[in-house]
């Protein structure tokens, strides 16, 4: 690993071993992450209904991917966020507490993340394993997904779902044995960008780490390392626009294709997001919509012009720890939102690790980093 201050590169110049991935299009980045964007024309919408959710409905087994740790509590949880939006998530207490305060509370960790993931999936790994180290943690799904509230489903907002991390702030600080001046949130994928986001804007989070970073904004607008073409977003605009009048008439937004379906010949890391999401030995989860479905066709039209982190420099005085893979496709958003945020902050860059990687393998995740890092600045 690699734990020394990376140098930085200009955004847009990628280093020669990622070079080959200039050559993809923009769609190719968003088959895992998004709805197809920046194609010719928009694809035909999947036959698969979105389903209201009125009541929330929480799995009484443990169904997530990732095996019980004997070491914590867990229970399922729900709260509102300021939209009115019931979220469901999973509450994680170690049976050992960690450095407690003077009044005898605990420092807390929200966690969220990957986009399109639930929170049986990585988010769940993550705040169970910071759960046995000492800290209350609670990982949540975001609204529109997994078991949480809100209508129509599949849906994402860089707006709410900056709420929906400051909407578990909430609920974690009531909570009797959490101290809540020493709360910070994690974010992996499309919800560490998310997690940025809610920094700079709540300053009751104390530390903020971002894994695997991905900014949704940028590259549902500007497309992978900012290749887009003005006619090519207004393109995609016009479709975007076309696709509202067919979900007009109809009455009910529509789905693209199931994500994460390999037809051969696609580049490594679709096939890494494909081995993660599509494997039931590894991240597979019928609710989770890099598994088993996709976001709505005009998910993106909220992500094309709001742009998340124009405040990042705004974190500081409190710390920042972006992680990244050294091979991950997605580094350069990493590498540009540690060039435009402030100190204090760190960039770990994961010697030979791809983005994938940073999801669930215990060998890789530098899960004593993010302890240590958790534990000056919550815990001191």
């Amino acid at each position: 690993m690699n734990k020394g201050q990376p140098k930085m590169k200009q955004a847009g110049q990628p280093d020669a071993g990622r070079r080959n991935l200039l050559k993809m299009t923009s769609a190719g980045i968003a088959a895992a992450c998004v709805a197809p964007l920046f194609t010719t024309s928009v694809a035909a919408a999947a036959p698969v209904s979105v389903g209201a959710q009125t009541e929330l409905k929480l799995s009484t087994e443990w169904d997530k991917t990732f095996a019980k740790s004997d070491k914590v509590d867990h229970k399922k949880v729900s709260f509102k966020n300021r939209y009115g939006i019931r979220l469901a998530a999973d509450l994680y207490q170690p049976k050992n507490p960690g450095v407690l305060n003077t009044s005898g509370k605990l420092a807390a960790i929200v966690v969220g993340g990957p986009f399109g993931a639930i929170k049986e999936q990585s988010s769940g790994l993550y705040a169970q394993i910071m759960a046995e180290r000492g800290f209350v943690t609670l990982a949540f799904d975001p609204s529109f997904t997994g078991e949480s509230g809100g209508e129509p489903r599949h849906v994402a907002s860089p707006d709410i779902n900056t709420e929906d991390f400051s909407a578990a702030v909430d609920f974690i600080g009531l909570l009797a044995n959490v101290d809540r001046e020493r709360i910070g949130i994690l974010g992996i994928c499309g919800w560490g960008g998310m997690a940025l986001n809610a920094a700079a804007i709540d300053k009751r989070v104390k530390a903020v780490v971002a894994s695997t970073m991905y900014d949704m904004t940028r590259v549902m607008s500007k497309g992978y390392n900012d290749s887009v073409t003005k006619e090519q977003r207004t393109a995609t605009l016009e479709q975007l626009g076309q696709q509202r009048w067919k979900d007009a008439e109809k009455g009910e937004p529509a789905l693209g294709p199931v994500y994460n379906e390999l037809k051969g010949g696609e580049p490594q890391f679709l096939v890494d997001y494909a081995g993660y999401y599509k494997s039931r030995a590894r991240g597979f989860h019928p609710r989770a919509i890099n598994s088993n479905s996709s976001w709505t066709m005009t998910n993106p039209l909220s992500f094309m012009n709001m742009p998340l982190l124009s405040y990042i420099n705004e974190i500081s005085p409190r710390p920042l720890l972006l992680v990244h893979g050294e091979k991950a496709h997605s580094r350069y958003f990493a590498e540009t939102a540690y060039a435009a945020a402030a100190e204090p902050k760190e960039l770990m860059i994961i010697k030979g690790a791809t983005h994938i990687d940073l999801y669930d393998r215990l060998d890789v995740i530098p899960f004593d980093k993010m302890t240590s890092f958790f534990q000056q600045h919550l815990m001191a």
